[in-house]
């Protein structure tokens, strides 16, 4: 900046702006954390859905034309067990996505643990959902901006509504 200031911005566009990967909005994201959460090895893959939407949702037909072609299994915590951020703050343990965390909000894992276990941050990561690059939400850390897409049959493409989202988090307003 021409003033002195600095502002650090990371990109939260994912691999969609990475001009070395071929994307394919109905193929998925690949699940960056799918190890990390297997590797604690404190949930297991259910069998059938079990949530009543989804059981719902997986028998109508007329969606079959858009649902991912590799769909995971759902997990849940072993039996007794709590798989949340929380759970492994306030047991003292840093995880793989508070070290993600860390390194793109320049502070230390410990910090991220320590106002999670307080109940000041709280860490979006729902083991259900690998695909995701955890986020942090809380008053010592960067501001986040949220954004939705959704297309229309008359108005706009999946892939038209994945563009939009993309330029949206790379472009989005800095502090």
């Amino acid at each position: 900046m021409t003033n002195g200031e600095v502002h650090t911005v990371y990109d939260t566009s994912g691999p969609f702006t990475d001009p070395d990967v071929a994307i394919d909005v109905r193929a998925g994201i690949a699940p960056l954390r799918a190890s990390w959460i297997e590797a604690r090895n404190d949930t297991v893959e259910l069998s059938k859905p079990t949530s009543v939407y989804r059981i719902a949702r997986e028998s109508m037909a007329e969606l079959d034309s858009i649902r991912f072609a590799n769909r995971r299994p759902a997990r849940r915590a072993k039996p007794g067990g709590n798989v949340t951020q929380m759970h492994y703050a306030r047991r003292g343990i840093v995880t793989k996505e508070m070290e993600f965390i860390a390194i793109r909000e320049n502070c230390a894992p410990e910090f991220v643990r320590d106002e999670v276990a307080r109940g000041r941050a709280v860490i979006t990561a729902n083991v259900n959902h690998p695909e995701l690059e955890p986020q942090i939400i809380g008053r010592n850390f960067l501001v986040k901006i949220n954004a939705n897409i959704g297309n229309s049959a008359i108005a706009s493409s999946i892939e038209e509504e994945v563009e939009k989202m993309t330029w949206a988090t790379r472009w989005a307003p800095t502090p």
